[in-house]
């Protein structure tokens, strides 16, 4: 970030503040603008003085206010932190048109290649056969809605517009924000009613329709001068889970999927009906004076519309033509909505008819006008259709393994085939499923009975397989096997495809999806090679990817961190790639990961660029998929220009981490360091979060987990199961819990047990922060997460677990690692105080504190009276409202 940041972050930030502060003056009078101002006002000078200065100021007049005036502080509080949230967005999107000498842009990358004799050929090789795909998941986080998302859009472009000499001008754009900022005013801040999956689904259409329709198109054409000639093919993707992800999620259902997909062919179809519209009013050009091609002559003359007025126009007439198939096609791939032609024609059955028709116009147009015509709306259409085709994402499927073992089982059972699937040793199982999977009898029947998960199950897979006729084959590639541990937890997979038809046992076999294995906890990724070495020495699997060349593993940051602790989590991920890449090196394919990472560094959070760059040698290599959920989905994507910049930076560290030369003299001796450190934390952390008696009781009572349980975010439940265990509690929740009580615990516990217990010289570990990228970017990551920590809120936390000796015990032992993880984290860096080495950051986080901290604390209150029993509407709208304000200021708290 450049060191003006916080400089123009301030003034942005006082102007927005200056706006709410007026609009609830003149709203709601000056008596409650004076009361919200004082408390405002105390956290300020409690941050910029110390708590000597007066440190129970701020809680003292918290605890004056009566529940209605706790409740509209709440709302003040929440409101200006997601006001501080636009300014610092719209700040970035300044970086991002003034990023001149980035290196996190593809021109960036490239430049640094370069410095590195490495051509732009071999960008263009890489790109050739790249596949680069951020995925959008639903799990909970966001606490934002929609109306909020959109208000904040409003208000940045306001303000772009704000940034004018002329002073008339500037007068009208922020009367424009102060109604904006009327408008947060007035907007309830949290849902109504728990999101369903089908408002998931709308959700995650909406990044689309805002941001990626247009502006992907946009980035393969900003990279088009730097590789003159080259034509990159569109390695570029958006992905989506939203409708296919079943685990742990009992409402996504056969027909969910359906509704998926109809709504996202919906917003597809309509951007390219409406971009070939305008096309066809803009390409006015006349046969009279211009010569065209026979290809394009034959279009225009197979077109319906034969009006006198558009005779010698034959763009016009050939585009009416396309807009009039792809209108026909429009019911069908929609689920019944329709759109008005006034031509009948035959639909479009595949998205490459279209293209291939748009490409006819477009090779027209630069052979008769020239290289002018190989930038503009038509090429961007037609990026657009081979992008996002009818289907507009690729949606992956996700179910756990023991729900495929159970389905595998009935449906063995019921076909006489094997009384007790289940009951077989691990041999026995991938015999059985090979055999299977040889021939092609099926094992469903129409005439039997089945148990309702098996009958779930079969609907899914039934709904699946008319996506893939209906929408092609971009539309479902991959079936993501949660808590795979063996190799028949992927064959199972296989032999549930082919009872649809998308398995087929030909010889040699072929599938049209492929199952691919998630490794999540540090057990099963440290198990993962072996695994994945048993399953690819199979005939039939080298068979099914023969033609594909690549297995995709998919490795989970959020549950080995919650199993393992933050240091081993990152560390295992890290050596279970590099062992991956040999594993299907071994078998004469090549690995693309697939990272399961959140907003949080407890779950793999931090900066997606310096992640990459700190991937293992060899693990890139052009491909990779991440999971964008939460809050992080609209940080990055609900705006279009900060959609843009991600997508770049993205690919800019795909193809630095892919070419840049490396030096690997030092990672054996590096590797051995941090596996003893590794092994350190995650003995230190087991020992706090499984071993203690009494922790799961502790950490119920001591984090809002329960009230957030309560919170309309999404459709997937907490826990795995009913149970008030650290095992069957979900990763995001876990993390949520710790972030909201300002603990942080899943991003740094551990780490300071281990550097003392490992007993290193402190010159040995600063030669690896300051030698390897990989060390310096966890460490980095974890200094970001201890500066949002607050020990003392923390410990008011602790206060609310009845069993005053068990409160006492356990955060005594939290404290206590909590020192010395800062300590060996600043002697490491070599600095004073946390983030001295990044002012800017350290600016941004302190601004925030004083609206943060406050939230807390009220927090705190209400939920200490809700416990007690006051559980009335209003005390839950303000622990809610709290959450949503801490959640807002923390930025990455889930």
């Amino acid at each position: 970030m450049p060191h003006s940041l916080p400089v123009q972050l301030r003034a942005t930030v006082r102007f927005l503040g200056r706006i709410l502060g007026d609009v609830i003056r003149s709203e709601d009078g000056q008596a409650v603008f004076d009361e919200i101002e004082q408390i405002r006002q105390a956290s300020v000078a409690l941050h910029r003085n110390g708590p000597e200065a007066g440190g129970d100021a701020v809680e003292s007049r918290l605890s004056e206010l009566s529940l209605p005036e706790a409740v509209r502080f709440a709302h003040s509080f929440a409101c200006f932190l997601q006001i501080t949230n636009i300014a610092e967005d719209q700040i970035q999107r300044r970086r991002g048109r003034e990023g001149e000498g980035r290196s996190d842009t593809l021109a960036g990358a490239m430049r640094t290649l370069a410095g590195a004799g490495i051509g732009p050929e071999k960008v263009a090789d890489l790109l050739a056969n790249a596949v680069i795909a951020p995925v959008i998941t639903a799990h909970p986080s966001e606490v934002r809605r929609k109306s909020l998302l959109d208000r904040a859009h409003a208000i940045m472009e306001a303000l772009e517009a704000h940034d004018t000499p002329d002073e008339d001008a500037r007068a009208a754009h922020e009367r424009e924000l102060v109604r904006q900022i009327a408008i947060i005013w007035r907007t309830r801040l949290l849902r109504g009613v728990k999101l369903g999956v089908t408002d998931e689904i709308e959700n995650a259409v909406s990044y689309f329709e805002r941001s990626f329709l247009t502006e992907l198109p946009k980035v393969y054409a900003g990279w088009r001068g730097l590789m003159p000639g080259t034509q990159l093919p569109s390695f570029l993707r958006i992905g989506s889970w939203v409708g296919g992800d079943r685990d742990g999620n009992p409402f996504v259902t056969a027909d969910i999927m359906r509704h998926a997909f109809a709504r996202q062919a919906r917003a597809a179809l309509d951007s390219h009906l409406a971009r070939i519209n305008d096309l066809g009013a803009e390409l006015s050009i006349s046969a009279s004076l211009a010569q065209t091609t026979p290809e394009l002559q034959a279009l225009a003359d197979r077109s319906p519309d034969t009006s006198l007025n558009r005779a010698d126009e034959p763009y016009r007439r050939a585009l009416t033509g396309v807009y009039a198939r792809l209108a026909a096609a429009y019911p069908g791939l929609t689920g019944g909505s329709t759109r008005v032609s006034p031509f009948l024609s035959p639909p479009y059955t595949s998205p490459d008819e279209l293209k291939a028709d748009l490409q006819v116009l477009q090779d027209c147009l630069i052979s008769q006008h020239g290289e002018v015509f190989a930038e503009g709306a038509l090429p961007d259409l037609i990026r657009a259709v081979d992008c996002f085709g009818f289907h507009l994402a690729t949606l992956d499927m996700r179910q756990n393994s023991a729900v495929h073992a159970r389905v595998a089982a009935e449906l063995l059972k019921v076909a006489g085939v094997c009384a007790d699937y289940e009951a077989l040793p691990e041999a026995e199982r991938c015999d059985l499923l090979v055999k299977e999977l040889s021939h092609g009898r099926l094992l469903h029947s129409p005439y039997a009975a089945y148990s309702e998960e098996t009958a779930k199950e079969y609907g899914v897979l039934q709904a699946a397989a008319e996506a893939v006729r209906l929408y092609g084959p971009e539309a479902i590639k991959a079936y993501i096997v949660s808590n795979t541990t063996s190799v028949s937890d992927l064959l199972e997979v296989y032999l549930l495809l082919k009872e649809v038809g998308l398995y087929m046992p030909s010889d040699p076999a072929g599938t049209r999806i492929f199952a691919e294995p998630l490794f999540e906890t540090i057990a099963d990724l440290r198990d993962a090679p072996a695994t994945m070495t048993r399953y690819l020495a199979l005939p039939l699997v080298r068979a099914l990817l023969a033609g594909k060349g690549r297995q995709e593993v998919m490795i989970g940051y959020s549950d080995s961190n919650k199993d393992g602790s933050y240091l081993t989590s990152t560390w295992t991920l890290h050596q279970t790639s590099t062992a991956l890449v040999a594993a299907t090196k071994a078998a004469g394919l090549s690995l693309q990961l697939f990272h399961g990472r959140g907003g949080t560094v407890g779950r793999g959070g931090g900066s997606s660029f310096d992640a990459i760059l700190a991937q293992p040698a060899g693990t890139v290599n052009g491909h990779i998929r991440i999971t964008e959920q939460g809050e992080v989905v609209a940080n990055k994507y609900a705006d279009p220009q900060l959609a843009r910049q991600s997508l770049e930076t993205l690919t800019a560290g795909v193809v630095l981490a892919s070419l840049r030369k490396r030096d690997v003299s030092t990672r054996d001796a590096y590797g051995v360091i941090m596996g003893r450190l590794s092994d350190e934390s995650f003995r230190a952390y087991r020992a706090l979060v499984y071993e203690t008696k009494g922790f799961a009781d502790y950490f119920f009572a001591a984090t809002p987990i329960a009230e957030i349980a309560d919170l309309n975010i999404g459709s997937r439940p907490t826990s795995r199961q009913a149970s008030r265990t650290i095992e069957g509690l979900r990763a995001i929740p876990w993390v949520f819990s710790w972030s909201q009580a300002r603990v942080m615990l899943p991003g740094w516990y551990g780490f300071g047990s281990a550097v003392e217990a490992a007993g290193l010289p402190p010159e040995q570990l600063q030669e690896l922060h300051r030698n390897w990228p990989f060390f310096s970017t966890t460490l980095a990551n974890m200094e970001m997460v201890l500066a949002k920590a607050d020990i003392a809120i923390a410990r008011r936390y602790s206060d609310l677990v009845e069993d005053r000796a068990l409160s006492g015990a356990i955060f005594g032992q939290i404290s206590a690692e909590w020192e010395r993880t800062t300590a060996a984290l600043l002697s490491i860096t070599g600095q004073s105080s946390l983030l001295e080495n990044n002012p800017d950051l350290a600016a941004i986080i302190r601004s925030r504190l004083p609206y943060i901290d406050p939230l807390n604390h009220l927090q705190i209150e209400l939920i200490r009276r809700r416990r007690a029993g006051e559980d009335t509407p209003e005390v839950r709208e303000g622990i809610h409202l709290a959450i949503n304000g801490v959640a807002a200021g923390l930025r990455n708290s889930g």
